[in-house]
């Protein structure tokens, strides 16, 4: 059987009551559709495991959000969504949610991904050509902060790269999150990675 974690308890009644029922809903579908799926608090947001990540949700002050780990692999293409993290856009109410059927089917896909040992995401690192993978706190927080995501939208992707891997390299959460709180200053500044070391 899986374990819940207490952290994520906490996370919910800390949430903003609209929040609340969409998240207990979330959680109550996974553990149903993947009765050994274990939580755990990653980022500052809930995620679930199961022989690797499943998928994860998240809160903020008007909108929730449902992140599949192996998006594409889950749902397709056209699960993508440009409103917010994850798959489903800005949710708002359990309706905005597929129906019960239709997202435990998703758990299930996800869940069969990952005991075929599919690979997740990959992670670009430094020298690395092409787009970088933007972690989901970093896509998270650049939807909130306008000026900083059209900064980082416009760098080419070396430039965004040095950002991701400068977050993505923190070993410690309080310090991912003091460089992520920084990226957002900066970016909003219009200002590149490294900054402080350009001639001036």
């Amino acid at each position: 059987m899986g374990a819940r974690d207490p952290r994520v308890d906490a996370y919910i009644r800390k949430s903003a009551d609209f929040a609340q029922p969409i998240l207990t809903h979330i959680r109550e579908i996974v553990h149903e559709a993947c009765p050994g799926a274990e939580e755990t608090v990653k980022w500052g947001f809930p995620h679930f495991t199961y022989k690797g990540i499943l998928c994860s949700m998240a809160s903020f002050k008007g909108h929730c959000t449902l992140n599949f780990w192996k998006g594409v692999q889950v749902l397709g293409l056209g699960g993508a969504s440009g409103e917010a993290m994850g798959q489903f856009g800005r949710l708002t109410s359990v309706k905005d949610l597929p129906s019960k059927r239709a997202l435990r089917g998703y758990v299930k896909k996800a869940k069969a991904l990952n005991d075929a040992g599919t690979p997740g995401p990959i992670s670009r690192r430094p020298g690395s050509k092409g787009e970088p993978e933007v972690p989901e706190d970093l896509l998270a927080a650049l939807k909130e902060v306008k000026k900083a995501r059209d900064t980082f939208e416009g760098f080419p992707p070396g430039q965004r790269r040095e950002y991701v891997d400068w977050i993505t390299e923190a070993k410690r959460p309080k310090t991912r999150a003091k460089r992520l709180a920084t990226t957002l200053e900066w970016l909003a500044e219009g200002k590149k990675r490294n900054w402080k070391y350009e001639k001036r």
